[in-house]
């Protein structure tokens, strides 16, 4: 728009008039309209009263951890819908045999080092050996010589922290060195790894966070962790006397690089260092409140079917007797007494069931449950599906019920569960069982006569490249086998997808086991003189167009 001139009467311009800026408090005082977003707005009846902390990481978690960890800890251990929840998770992403699939970069070696020696045939040797290896230290079932306390062998040992994990968001232990236990028919390594229980890291003697000490965790001025403060005892041990007011400094790493605490926390937030939010916070009050109602509803029903009926008497024998002379007192008591002796004296049956008869004057009412209420099982959908979310898993997997499910949409809800899954087992992986795997490498590097071409270098010095693997857990399973199995098969045939991830994340097995066993049962087919079954590798290829039906119901 042309800027205007205005003159008046002397001929003279006028001056301009410009509109005073508006304040930061007018801005305050107007209305919700003004506002630029309407998240900040004051004054809006729905937001009015909200006034949230605005902390950081460190500050508005520490302060808080212990309680939001104790309400999370009962909710798992008394609640059945929280207690199934975990066993779930723990059950998809862990299972009973969570372990590393070698994965050398020997490109990396080749590079650094210019040996061309460093292959993928190099690397496949080399996997085979370490893992070999890892198993006779990790699976050792008999003697459990990788746990220090004994009782645990690594698969277990994995588990526990997980659980740790969901609930506390703290996976926490400590890599120790025990020489003592090294001889024939004992331990092989020396490596053993100690479990804490995350409570135990804290700051000594319960001082406040500090510039460089959070909640149990010293870090350097960059934000790194340097060492870890564990108290020697759980505080409410009482039985372990000076202990529980004792706390060690567990440097992270040796001077040369070997960890010597294995900590993983999943944070959400930008400079974090401890955990403690696990997967309930979100959901707590919700969870908790579905175990009040539930218990409500148990509790009414159980009444219910205690009190079936009542009897109802013409005569209140107290009532009645103020009301007459004190010698129709006398009478009224006696009905009453000839009542009880009736009832207890009258136990006629018929087939095994008893008879009611009422005594003259009397009268039967039902009584009618109102338990459970009609839209109790509605109002439980929701809030398990709302658990369900806010944990990272699927309705029907929490609630265990899949009557209203069909192919389609319970293989959508684990394809997008098995997403939260498998980010949970390699975050888990890298973050806290893979320091403990490159600190037992360190040790089998110089023990095991393991495959290594000359002129290789020392372990510290390439130690990422030659401890890189991959953690393997359970598969993702099948809805429908036949359909998903012929589907993975024309993947495959396709070049869309390999054994290894088929085999990875349907089975939850290693490629390379499944083909030596399907090489060995083949054999022992031929050593038996039977006829060799199709799936050995006479089986023709599936026809173009796949004739795949999906049922609509499970």
């Amino acid at each position: 728009m042309a800027h205007v001139t205005l003159y008046g009467p002397d001929n003279l311009p006028l001056p301009r008039r410009v509109a005073p800026a508006r304040t930061r408090a007018a801005m305050l005082a107007g209305s919700r309209d003004n506002m630029p977003y309407d998240a900040a707005s004051r004054f809006n009846e729905h937001t009015e009263a909200w006034y949230p902390w605005l902390l950081s990481a460190d500050t508005e978690l520490n302060t808080n951890r212990d309680l939001m960890v104790a309400r999370a800890r009962d909710l798992a251990r008394n609640d059945g819908w929280a207690a199934g929840a975990v066993t779930r998770l723990l059950d998809s992403a862990i299972g009973a045999s969570f372990r590393p699939i070698s994965k050398p970069d020997y490109r990396a070696l080749a590079r650094y080092t210019g040996n061309s020696a460093f292959d993928a045939m190099w690397a496949e040797e080399y996997g085979r050996a370490v893992d070999a290896a890892w198993r006779d230290w990790a699976n050792d079932e008999t003697g459990k010589y990788c746990d220090i306390e004994r009782t645990k062998w690594m698969g277990l040992l994995f588990g526990v922290a997980f659980r740790h994990l969901l609930i506390d968001n703290d996976a926490l232990a400590t890599v120790e060195w025990r020489p003592d236990r090294v001889a024939p028919g004992r331990a092989r390594y020396a490596t053993c790894v100690r479990l804490v229980d995350p409570d135990r890291l804290s700051n000594p003697q319960m001082r406040m966070d500090l510039r460089n000490l959070r909640g149990g965790v010293e870090i350097d001025d960059d934000g790194a962790p340097v060492a870890y403060h564990i108290r020697r005892a759980h505080m409410t041990d009482w039985f372990m006397g000076a202990d529980t007011v004792t706390w060690e400094r567990v440097p992270r790493e040796t001077d040369w690089g070997r960890p010597m605490v294995a900590h993983y926390c999943e944070p959400d937030r930008a400079s974090r260092h401890r955990g403690g939010d696990g997967i309930f916070t979100p959901v707590i009050q919700r969870a908790k409140m579905l175990f009040k109602y539930d218990t409500a509803e148990l509790d009414g029903a159980i009444l219910n079917a205690i009190f079936a009926a009542i009897a109802e008497s013409p005569f209140d024998h107290e009532l009645l007797g103020e009301a007459l002379g004190e010698g129709d007192v006398g009478r009224v008591s006696a009905y009453q007494e000839e009542r009880a002796a009736f009832h207890e004296e009258r136990r006629m049956m018929i087939g095994g069931s008893k008879v009611l008869t009422a005594y003259p004057g009397e009268k039967f009412s039902a009584i009618k449950s109102e338990r459970p209420n009609a839209n109790f099982p509605f109002f439980e959908k929701a809030v398990l599906r709302n658990m369900a979310m806010g944990i990272g898993s699927g309705a029907s997997m929490v609630s265990g019920d899949y009557s209203d499910v069909n192919f389609s949409s319970l293989r959508a809800e684990i394809n997008e569960v098995w997403k939260t899954i498998h980010r949970r087992r390699h975050n888990f992986g890298a973050g806290f069982a893979s320091p403990i795997r490159s600190a037992w490498l360190e040790e089998a590097m110089e023990v095991d006569d393991l495959p290594l071409p000359n002129g290789a270098p020392e372990y510290f010095e390439c130690r990422a490249a030659y401890s890189r693997c991959k953690w393997m857990g359970p598969g993702k399973g099948w809805v429908d086998p036949v359909a998903e199995k012929q589907g993975a098969v024309l993947g495959m045939d396709a070049g869309l997808s390999t054994l290894e991830r088929e085999a990875s994340e349907n089975a939850g097995e290693d490629w390379e086991d499944v083909l030596d066993q399907r090489a060995i049962e083949v054999a022992g087919f031929k050593r038996r003189g039977l006829n060799v079954p199709t799936w050995a590798g006479m089986q023709t290829a599936l026809p173009a167009q796949s004739t795949i039906q999906k049922p609509e119901a499970v």
